[in-house]
């Protein structure tokens, strides 16, 4: 079997196993794969292949990343207000515990209240940020 089949077989079997897991960095890798591959069909030995492989498969992944972390990640869905209607609601929280949570009633029920991290628990109106579970993540208005 020539080396170029070999290489086409393993981006096949990194495609395949992408579609799996659902992670885009396999496909980068498969790039890498694919490229020794094309210098395989041009005759390079199995050093120049694998550097290749290497070279091209780093440089995606890298730069995969590189677009990943410069653009700001989607809200969660859970922070969306035509999602979930309670996002920009006001309750108003009379005290809270020494655990970090607080009980208010909204909407004709008990529920559990959580402020986000790094402020400091007080009395008063929060508005809810976010549903998380089925506790209420709060922010003071």
């Amino acid at each position: 079997m020539s080396d170029s089949t070999i290489w086409w077989l393993l981006v096949g079997s990194a495609v395949a196993l992408e579609l799996f897991t659902g992670t885009f960095y396999l496909l980068m890798l498969a790039l890498g794969m694919a490229a020794a591959a094309v210098a395989a069909h041009a005759g390079a030995g199995t050093a120049l292949q694998l550097i290749c492989a290497a070279g091209v498969g780093t440089a995606a992944v890298v730069g995969c990343y590189a677009i990943k972390k410069r653009n700001p990640a989607d809200p969660s869905v859970r922070s969306l207000r035509s999602v979930n209607l309670d996002v920009g609601e006001i309750v108003q929280v009379e005290e809270w515990r020494s655990d970090g949570t607080a009980s208010v009633k909204y909407r004709g029920a008990q529920w559990s209240v959580v402020q986000r991290p790094g402020n400091a628990p007080a009395p008063g109106a929060y508005r809810v940020t976010e549903l998380v579970g089925n506790r209420l993540l709060v922010e003071k208005v």
